[in-house]
């Protein structure tokens, strides 16, 4: 029987804008099973980024419950978040987020400095994940001097090296052309293989159709919820 890593059960989250109420989720409820390879899609303002901030343990909801790993979020100090998302969940960003001034593969060893583990440990750890997204003969190349693609492997080689349970990644093909995009899903979808989670956050339906199941979200509301056992693909 699959765990159940993501729980999301009659979740709102309602923010104050001035005088304005804004109500960016209105009582969603989903599960996901540990090894899904899952999007979230949705128009800007539809509440998904929201929602992927409450998957990563970045807001707290206003209603409902969030379980991420079997632990409720709301109940947890930020101290106590910040291990959770450090342990369970690996990030990707449309952006990449890696620091300039550090090597590619120094980038992939900081999470594992987070986790205590020593600097030889971390190095060895880091190359296996730089192997796995085929840039080894990168390591000690700058992020300015990599091609869109390559940031974006490298970003995923630093969300994989903890071993994460779930890989949460926000528009990872946004800042790509069509093929670079494609041969990215095609690296989310060997490390799927694997049994990681993976939950894609867009707006483009292309992405949405690419993974196993699709919940689109519109107007704080879940829209749809299908799997393509459903769509019978």
């Amino acid at each position: 029987m699959s765990e159940t890593v993501i729980k999301m059960k009659n979740v709102s989250r309602t923010y104050q804008m001035g005088e304005e109420e804004v109500h960016a989720l209105r009582g969603i409820s989903f599960e996901v099973q540990q090894g899904e390879f899952l999007s979230i899609m949705g128009p800007s303002g539809s509440g998904k980024s929201t929602c992927m901030n409450m998957i990563g343990c970045l807001d707290r909801p206003s209603g409902g419950i969030v379980e991420i790993g079997g632990k409720e979020t709301a109940k947890m100090t930020e101290k106590e978040l910040a291990v959770l998302r450090n342990k369970i969940i690996g990030f990707v960003f449309q952006q990449y987020h890696l620091l300039p001034g550090m090597s590619v593969l120094e980038n992939v060893m900081l999470p594992l400095r987070y986790q205590g583990i020593e600097r030889s440990k971390r190095a060895e750890l880091a190359k296996i994940a730089l192997e796995k997204v085929n840039l080894l003969d990168r390591i000690n190349h700058r992020p300015h001097e990599l091609s869109g693609g390559q940031k974006q492997r490298v970003a995923i080689a630093r969300a994989m090296v903890t071993k994460p349970q779930i890989i949460l990644a926000d528009e990872p093909t946004g800042a790509l052309d069509s093929k670079t995009g494609k041969q990215v899903m095609e690296l989310f979808r060997e490390i799927n293989k694997s049994g990681t989670t993976i939950v894609i956050v867009t707006h483009d339906p292309g992405i949405g159709e690419s993974t196993d199941r699709c919940i689109r979200i519109f107007d704080g509301n879940i829209q749809s919820d299908t799997t393509k056992e459903k769509e019978g693909i």
